[in-house]
């Protein structure tokens, strides 16, 4: 299995890491990507991959993070990314229009730059998109004769924007919000998916799934979501872990 997307520097994961890799180890997590969401979870990130040969790691500022790095264009996150080939993606970046912690103006600025450098450095993007459907697709749209390859994170969105990115050739990450009660909306959508354009993770700490509701999630969780999309898919539980890291090997250009 491949955990597509968690964040390792976030506490509690990162004060437990040796545990927390083993354990993922053990449950049959063959690599994982941690993701930075600051210049300094970067920092922190690095460190961790440096340390793991089967820890892979993104450069990215998050939406809500935007507004504490103006500074942060397409000239920096290349050469950053350029220093350390253990940085496979670009992100998490993308729009959020629920807290808006950030101005949206300048969450677009950022998400440009981004998407910006992740073409020309032949990366994807990792996207984060909540209550801002319309502008992801728009921005991205923009884009699309320069074939960004672009993940959706956490997908949690409607139907018809699954489609209008998948339109985009994007692929599309779920987590263990598919195993909730109340997701029977999203899990209709994800039936609907082609399961060559699948890929899963965990967003840990945060989203733990059924059953292990109330936990720290962690890598090692990220069977239980494998086994819900099984489900949902109509498939061996074997047959989603080989689609699933197939994809996510495609995608980031990875041969594990």
């Amino acid at each position: 299995m491949i955990d597509s997307h968690c964040h390792l520097d976030h506490s509690p994961l990162y004060e437990k890491l040796e545990e927390i890799v083993n354990r993922a180890e053990l449950s049959g997590v063959g690599c994982l990507l941690t993701i930075s969401t600051s210049l300094k979870s970067f920092e922190m990130v690095k460190k961790i991959i440096l340390k793991y040969k089967n820890v892979y790691g993104s450069l990215g500022i998050h939406p809500h993070e935007t507004k504490d790095h103006i500074n942060v264009d397409k000239k920096m996150l290349i050469s950053l990314r350029n220093e350390n080939n253990k940085i496979i993606g670009i992100g998490e970046t993308g729009l959020d229009f629920y807290y808006q912690n950030s101005d949206k103006l300048i969450q677009k600025k950022k998400f440009v730059e981004h998407i910006e450098a992740a073409i020309d450095l032949d990366l994807p993007i990792i996207v984060h998109s909540r209550n801002a459907e319309n502008d992801t697709f728009s921005i991205l749209k923009d884009f699309s004769s320069k074939n960004p390859k672009i993940l959706m994170h956490c997908f949690t969105g409607s139907s018809d924007f699954s489609k209008k990115m998948l339109s985009l050739g994007a692929y599309i990450s779920l987590s263990g919000i598919i195993t909730f009660n109340k997701s029977k909306e999203l899990q209709k959508t994800a039936s609907s998916i082609p399961i060559d354009r699948l890929l899963i993770e965990t967003d840990s700490p945060f989203l733990a799934p059924m059953p292990k509701r109330g936990s720290t999630n962690e890598p090692s969780f990220i069977k239980y979501t494998a086994m819900k999309l099984a489900e949902i898919k109509q498939i061996s539980y074997d047959d989603l872990i080989v689609y699933t890291s197939n994809n996510f090997n495609k995608l980031f250009l990875l041969n594990q």
